[in-house]
C-alpha cells in the first residue's frame, strides 16, 4: 500500500478551474471513463490533471484527450500510458446530441472534474460550453472583485 492519501467517494480528484472562466457552461453531464487498473489506482491516490484536456467526438464515440493520469509505481511493467486517449461511456442519444451540438452549433465539450461516485466508480463531469469573449471575461473578473469588496464592507459594518 502506498503512502499517498486515499480519495473518498464523491471527493473531486481533479478540477478544471480555468474552464468556467474561459467558457460559458450551458449544460453538465456525468460520463463514465474506460480506465485500466493502474489508472484507477493512481486516481485513488488523488493524482490526475485535466487542465489541458478536452473532449472530442470521433467515429460515433466520445473521447477524453490529453488528460494526464500519472504512472502508478507498483504496477511496474503493467502500467498505462499517462496521456492516452480514454473513451467516455455515455448513452447513444447523449453521444448523438453532443456530437450535433459540436458540429452544428459550434459548441465545445470540456472536462470539468474527475471524481469517484458513491459506488466507487470513476466519473468525469463534462460540460457543453460556448467560448467567452475577452469582454465577458473582464466582466466576470469585475463581478468577482465586487463580491469580494461587498463581503469586506459587510464584515466591517455589521
Amino acid at each position: 500500500m502506498s503512502k499517498g492519501k486515499k480519495m473518498k467517494d464523491g471527493e473531486a480528484i481533479a478540477v478544471n478551474r480555468r474552464a468556467r472562466f474561459d467558457f460559458e457552461i450551458i449544460e453538465t453531464i456525468e460520463a463514465g471513463i474506460m480506465l485500466m487498473g493502474s489508472e484507477v489506482k493512481s486516481l485513488r491516490e488523488g493524482r490526475a490533471n485535466i487542465a489541458e484536456s478536452y473532449v472530442s467526438p470521433e467515429n460515433d464515440e466520445i473521447w477524453l484527450i490529453n488528460a494526464d493520469i500519472p504512472l502508478y509505481a507498483p504496477a511496474n511493467r503493467f502500467n498505462h500510458e499517462p496521456r492516452r486517449h480514454r473513451k467516455l461511456l455515455l448513452k447513444r442519444k447523449e453521444i448523438e446530441r453532443l456530437t450535433g451540438a459540436v458540429t452544428r452549433n459550434g459548441q465545445t465539450i470540456i472536462a470539468l472534474k474527475v471524481y469517484f461516485n458513491d459506488r466507487g466508480i470513476a466519473k468525469l463531469e463534462i460540460g457543453l460550453a460556448k467560448g467567452k469573449k475577452n469582454i465577458d471575461k473582464r466582466e466576470t473578473v469585475k463581478k468577482r472583485e465586487w463580491n469580494k469588496q461587498k463581503a469586506r464592507l459587510m464584515k466591517q459594518l455589521g
